[in-house]
């Protein structure tokens, strides 16, 4: 089965029986890999029906593509996807130095500082901040000190906000699904 091959009506949810149609298999096979990935997590309407979502029966269909062609044990699809959404949400933060680089617009971002003149108003260095995943003897090694400049700090700030966002998104989904259990 290709995926590229198999067209998604543009509709916002889909019934279980035509995600059946659309995927090729059976409504108790789509209930059981329910319950064995939790990636694919249905929402259910008023009646109790399962409704599917365009990225639920993507996700239907990616399942299907390790099991059946790729031939993954279902442990292993589960890794398989674990490491594929890890990998996925791995986030680059973008300055607008950044981007001016990649367009060509500006010069590369300074990213250590000048050394300042002499005077007297001189802001004392930031305190050096202990990494826990680093060793104790590579800490010690000099390093180069970035600028903190505004637009890194809103970056920084925007990172955060979408790192919030995030883990709201998994809360609410794990609260879901241990609701379903």
């Amino acid at each position: 089965m290709n995926r590229a091959a198999i067209s998604i009506p543009e509709k916002l949810f889909f019934k279980i029986g035509e995600v059946c149609d659309i995927c090729g298999v059976q409504a108790h096979v789509l209930r059981y890999w329910e319950s064995e990935f939790p990636t694919l997590a249905p929402q259910k309407n008023r009646a109790g029906q399962r409704t599917y979502r365009k990225r639920d029966v993507e996700m239907v269909l990616h399942i299907k593509e390790l099991l059946y062609e790729d031939q993954y044990t279902i442990a292993g699809a589960k890794k398989k996807l674990t490491n594929e959404l890890r990998g996925a949400s791995k986030l680059k933060v973008v300055t607008p130095e950044m981007s001016a680089q990649a367009a060509g617009t500006s010069p590369a971002p300074q990213l250590v500082p000048p050394a300042p003149e002499s005077s007297a108003e001189e802001a004392p260095p930031a305190p050096a901040v202990r990494s826990r995943n680093i060793p104790a003897e590579r800490e010690s090694a000099p390093e180069a000190e970035v600028e903190l400049t505004d637009d890194r700090r809103e970056a920084l700030r925007r990172l955060r906000q979408q790192m919030r966002d995030l883990l709201s998104l998994l809360d609410s989904d794990e609260t879901r699904s241990k609701a379903r259990r």
